[in-house]
């Protein structure tokens, strides 16, 4: 049986808390003078990415490692992908050579559903088109936990480029199932037609949250995926939705901010708000490594119950 992490929502509250718990253990090992367990010895995982990535790719590569798995590296530029290879075919080729688990980032939504009725390992989605994020997520919650304790109850207002954004879906989905209360602050023409049925409030108004907010997570502008006018101005959205330092000092005292990166200094955050003390930016992408061997562990190597949920065999 095949099993995989294809969504937040393939994640009970104790599937979730158990990632957590287990990348808090492993969290550990980052600061031993040997950072490496033995414990996906024999195993492989495949890096299968059709989009330019560098935090994600990387960090799952070193939590691979750091577990002593064999890692090989698939980018789509300069493979056979570039002469026409579909995906399946893709995923028959990592097959025939053995893969356990298929990490793959992929532009269309979907892609890594797909890639799971055809391989017999395990798939970790790391980012598939406008759709999900889930291991953002989870280092996201990770991050929170260490820095506020529980979850239940926490305030956290996510502010930007909700309509194109995965780690935004990703993020609402997996901090409801933890207890947690999420504001979507953006304009309205980047926020989902069906918004409305997500586990979340919306508000257009970023100056009216702050004071109430935890946590404040603020989203790149994605302008490489937008094909249309979705705001006047980048000056006009920094003015009504970038994080400043006037902004700063309304949150509360222990609020933290974060930012999944890469971010665009002046334009949804200041420099000096991301560089701030209350700024979580790089204890993120550290936390991102502990988080991802906990998924790796908990799919291919732990003796505890397979996180996430059944693909039926095509």
């Amino acid at each position: 049986m095949t099993r995989h992490l294809i969504s937040a929502a393939d994640l009970s509250k104790d599937d979730a808390l158990l990632v957590l718990d287990t990348a808090e253990e492993l969290a550990r090992v980052a600061h031993q003078s040997i950072k490496k367990l033995p414990t996906l010895r024999g195993r492989t995982v495949v890096n299968l990415f059709f989009e330019d990535s560098t935090r994600t790719r990387i960090s799952f590569e070193a939590a691979a490692k750091r577990l002593s798995a064999d890692v090989i590296n698939f980018s789509a530029k300069g493979s056979s992908v570039s002469k026409g290879e579909s995906l399946k075919d893709t995923a028959l080729t990592l097959e025939a050579m053995g893969a356990d688990c298929v990490v793959i980032r992929h532009s269309a939504s979907g892609a890594p559903h797909r890639l799971a009725t055809w391989v017999r390992g395990s798939v970790v989605n790391a980012g598939d088109g406008t759709h999900e994020h889930p291991t953002q997520a989870l280092l996201d919650a990770f991050t929170m936990r260490r820095r506020l304790g529980s979850l239940e109850g926490r305030r956290v207002t996510i502010v930007g480029d909700v309509l194109h954004s995965r780690v935004a879906r990703s993020n609402v989905l997996l901090l409801g199932t933890l207890g947690a209360d999420v504001t979507l602050v953006a304009p309205p023409t980047l926020l989902p037609v069906a918004v409305d049925t997500w586990p979340c409030s919306v508000s257009y108004d970023l100056d009216a949250v702050l004071p109430k907010s935890d946590v404040v997570m603020m989203l790149r502008v994605q302008r490489e995926r937008m094909n249309a006018a979705y705001f006047p101005t980048v000056r006009e959205y920094s003015r009504r939705y970038g994080l400043d330092a006037d902004r700063l000092a309304r949150l509360p005292d222990h609020a933290i901010v974060m930012h999944p990166g890469p971010m665009n200094r002046g334009v949804e955050i200041a420099a000096e708000v991301a560089d701030s003390p209350r700024s979580t930016v790089v204890e993120q992408v550290a936390n991102g490594v502990s988080a991802r061997m906990a998924v790796l562990y908990l799919l291919l190597g732990g003796s505890e119950p397979a996180i996430g949920k059944e693909v039926a065999p095509r």
